[in-house]
C-alpha cells in the first residue's frame, strides 16, 4: 500500500443518516463536533450526513422524497409570480 496516502486525520467515525436515522461505522477525514458512543462501548467522532447508501432510492429500490432543507418552498416562493406574468410558453 502506498504510503502517506490518507491525510493525518484518517480516522473511525460513525456516520449517521438523519433522514432514516441509520448509523454505520467506517472510516473518514470528515470534520466532526461530537462524538458517540457505539455498540462495541468506545467513542468515536459522530458525522451527520442527510442521505446515504441507508436512504438513497438507487440502493434502497425506494422512492423517497426528502426535502430537509426547503428548497421546495423557497423555489415556489421565488417563482410564485412567473406564471402570472406570462412566463409559461
Amino acid at each position: 500500500m502506498k504510503q502517506n496516502l490518507h491525510p493525518a486525520s484518517y480516522r473511525l467515525v460513525v456516520i449517521k443518516d438523519i433522514s432514516c436515522g441509520e448509523s454505520f461505522l467506517t472510516r473518514s477525514a470528515a470534520p466532526s463536533r461530537e462524538n458517540i458512543t457505539w455498540e462495541d462501548g468506545k467513542e468515536y467522532p459522530l458525522v451527520k450526513v442527510e442521505i446515504s447508501s441507508a436512504s438513497h432510492p438507487f440502493f434502497t429500490g425506494k422512492m423517497a422524497f426528502v426535502d430537509t432543507a426547503g428548497r421546495i418552498d423557497k423555489f415556489n416562493k421565488k417563482f410564485a409570480n412567473f406564471k402570472s406574468l406570462g412566463g409559461n410558453k
